[in-house]
Parts: structure tokens; sequence; C-alpha cells
């Protein structure tokens, strides 16, 4: 796609803010499986916590292409996955939805300070008999007086460890099925909320995940996000953003990865040749650059018809398929390409496999896609 002066310059600068300011280090953060706040605050001051907030509220107030654009820059540039990860979780399934509720008052009070990273948010969806299936949430918030009462378990919660403020889905009402869910924001000191940390994961490292309790915690009417009832229409629109936007970052590493496979081929050699001239190495490259170019179409055509405000379910959905399936193929295939230094981890050549395997799981699962793909073709 052709971009204008306006997006090269964007992306430019985001390649070089993360290859100068987020790159160093990235790889001792990921090896410890450490969170390092200092990075995040440097990444929230260049904008990577607003991306697409209005500016009004701090954001930079781009779009979904913009915002995939600077996402994809991320993923060109940035060594640490994790941290891109936990600053679009931040943005994409916990700002947006409070963003598009409309909830005057809370934007008064939290907007500005979570587009600046000030205070670092987490989405509290997920719980241990409800994954794929939000509407099997036991989590429940019952009305009391003047406030709500929550009580349950949210598990595999990304950022909860370092969060300042949750953005809770709850049963409001269990006879109205999806329309019976609301949305509250928890701040972390509130009385009954606890939070723990999960064990270590084998990608995006630096990312922390971890799951909250909720234990008699009681919060006023007015945390509540958007009105009684909404919570799965909020967290269905910031589905859209999230398996869109974020899996930009994918295809940024997969650009990156086919660069340093290209390279290898070039430069290796065996059996007195160089490795590209090897039909089975070349088929290999040739095979994920195909994956690329179809992923980044795939990518931008969900977000251009986003811009244009059109219904963009089955694009993004194809799109979070595609991408999430193709990285990992693609980064099965570096490693082969790259044999036994293809799994030394101070090579990164690993890193787009490591950090691409959960990418089939989260934000819906590769079968919870294909699912909404055959349903908007009436199969199902």
């Amino acid at each position: 796609m052709d971009l204008s002066d306006a997006q090269e310059s964007r992306v430019d600068a985001t390649v070089q803010f993360a290859r100068a300011r987020l790159s160093p280090g990235a790889r001792e953060r990921e090896a410890a499986g450490a969170f390092d706040r200092k990075v995040w605050d440097e990444a929230a001051q260049f904008g990577l916590a607003g991306l697409p907030l209005p500016e009004a509220w701090g954001g930079s107030g781009l779009d979904a292409v913009d915002t995939m654009l600077v996402v994809e820059a991320l993923g060109k540039s940035c060594d640490d996955g994790g941290l891109v990860f936990s600053l679009c979780a931040h943005m994409f399934a916990s700002a947006v939805p409070l963003w598009r509720s409309g909830a005057t008052d809370l934007h008064e009070r939290y907007l500005r300070d979570i587009a600046a990273g000030r205070l670092i948010c987490a989405n509290g969806t997920t719980e241990p008999e409800a994954g794929s299936d939000i509407h099997a949430m036991k989590t429940s918030a019952v009305r009391d007086g003047d406030g709500y009462v929550l009580d349950g378990t949210k598990c595999f919660i990304t950022n909860a460890p370092v969060a300042d403020i949750f953005l809770v889905y709850a049963v409001t009402n269990p006879g109205k099925k999806m329309f019976g869910i609301s949305a509250f924001l928890v701040e972390r000191a509130t009385p009954g909320l606890r939070v723990t940390a999960e064990h270590a994961k084998s990608g995006l490292r630096t990312s922390p995940w971890g799951t909250i309790y909720l234990d008699r915690c009681r919060v006023p009417a007015g945390a509540r996000v958007g009105p009684e009832g909404a919570g799965a229409a909020l967290f269905s629109e910031s589905m859209v953003w999230e398996r869109g936007c974020l899996f930009a970052y994918y295809v940024g590493a997969m650009g990156r990865s086919l660069e340093q496979c290209v390279a290898h081929a070039r430069s290796r050699t065996q059996f007195g040749h160089r490795i590209g001239a090897f039909q089975s190495v070349s088929n290999r490259i040739v095979d994920m650059k195909m994956r690329l170019e179809v992923a980044r179409l795939l990518l931008y055509r969900a977000g251009e018809l986003h811009r244009a405000g059109k219904r963009c379910d089955e694009a993004v959905a194809l799109s979070k398929l595609w991408i999430s399936e193709a990285a990992v193929q693609s980064g099965l295939d570096a490693v082969q390409l790259f044999g036994g230094s293809g799994v030394a981890m101070d090579t990164g050549v690993d890193a787009l496999l490591r950090d691409a395997v959960p990418a089939r799981i989260f934000s819906g699962t590769s079968e919870m896609q294909r699912a909404i793909i055959a349903r908007m073709l009436g199969i199902h």
C-alpha cells in the first residue's frame, strides 16, 4: 500500500525509536521473564500507550489503518515482543472499550492517564471455565444500593501483576445472556480485589499475566462502563481492534524473520554452495514471503473496512486466523533454515515462533475464528 508523507514519517520514527530505546536489553529481559516499567514509560512517552485514543484525551487519534502501521513497525523493529503485547492489551482490550462506552465521568477521571501510560490497564474477561465462551462466565455483579458487589475469578489476564486498573466483565442479569453482561472499572486498591502472578510463559515473556480474585469486591455504580447489559457489545467492539490492530505486530515480525532468512540463505554455504541455491531452502523462503504478503493484504483490508465504517467481523476473523497460523509456520521455517543456531535464544531466530504460538489462542482461538467465518457464510 502507498503511504502518505505523514504515515511514512510516523512509521520511520517508530522504527528508529524502537531500535534505539526498546530493543536494547530485550533479550536479557526476555530470559528473565521481566517486565520493565522504565521501558514501558519510555514507550508511553513516545505515544505507544494511546494510539487510537482521541487527541482530546491525550491519545494520537489514529484510525485502525494508521494504528496497524505503527504496530507493524514495532513488529519489524522491537526485539521486546512482550512489551508490544502488553501495550496492545492495554490499548485495545481496555482503553478502547472505556473510550467507546461514552462514560464521560470515567473518561475525565482515567482516560488521560491511560493514554499517557501513567495508568496500566488489564482486561478481566477469561475465566477458568469460560475462555472462548464468554457467555458462560460466572463472575457476578449484584446491585447493592448505590453500588455493585463483584464475586468471581479471572485468569490468564495480561498485565494483571502490574496493572493499576482493571476492566472487569461480570454478569448483572443471568436471564438475559449476552444482554446480561456489564463492564466495570476496578482500581487495584479496591478492597476485595486480589491479584496473583501466573506461571512463566514460553513466549511473550516480558508481558506479565496473572489471576484476579474478586471476593465481595464493592464498586460504586459510577464504575460501571456504559449502560448495564452493554458489556458484551463493548467486548465485541474491542475485539475488532484487538484482533485487527494487535496482529499487525506479527505481520511486522514475519517481515523481519523473512529478512533474516534471506540474508542467511545468501551468506551460509554448505557442500560448496550458498544454501539459497538449494530448492528445498528457496521454496521454504518463498512460502514465507507468500504468507507475509497474504497476511498484509488481509490485515489492511480489515483496517480499511473499519476505517470506512463498514462491517468487518468476517474480515477481522480472516485476518486474525491467517496471521496467527502463518506466523507459527513461518517461525518453524525460520528455525529449520538456521538449524542449531535457530534454537539458540541469543540469536533471536526462534522469537517469532515462541511469540506466535499463543497468538492462535488469545483474542479468540483459531477454532473460534473459523466459527465466526462459517457463521458469516451462513453454514452455522
